[in-house]
């Protein structure tokens, strides 16, 4: 247990490195990301070049899913989440963009 809890602890230092939040503007990959981060508002908005049906998840800084769903619209609900530090994962098809989430 202990050695899965430093795995998600690991992931998380480096996607907290690699991904720094910027307040209001999309993160981005092949045009697949979200915006805004830090949330404040409890929704966020998915960014696509298609209208594909997207899988979102939401984990914790322990590697717990907070949340999981699909969607095909552009606003995703996350009033639900408490504040803190979040990794989010959106896969649409074969494309999969992980990132840090900050909810405030």
């Amino acid at each position: 247990m202990a050695k899965n809890y430093f795995n998600i602890t690991l992931l998380f230092c480096l996607f907290s490195f690699s991904a720094m939040a910027q307040e209001g503007k999309p993160q981005q990959n092949d045009g697949l990301g979200f915006y805004p981060n830090p949330v404040s508002n409890g929704k966020i908005y998915i960014t696509s070049k298609t209208s594909l049906e997207k899988e979102i998840m939401i984990f914790d800084v322990l590697g717990k899913k907070v949340l999981q769903t699909t969607t095909t619209t552009k606003e995703l609900n996350i009033s639900s989440i408490p504040t803190g530090v979040y990794i989010i994962k959106i896969k649409e098809e074969e494309t999969t963009v992980t990132r840090k989430l900050i909810v405030r």
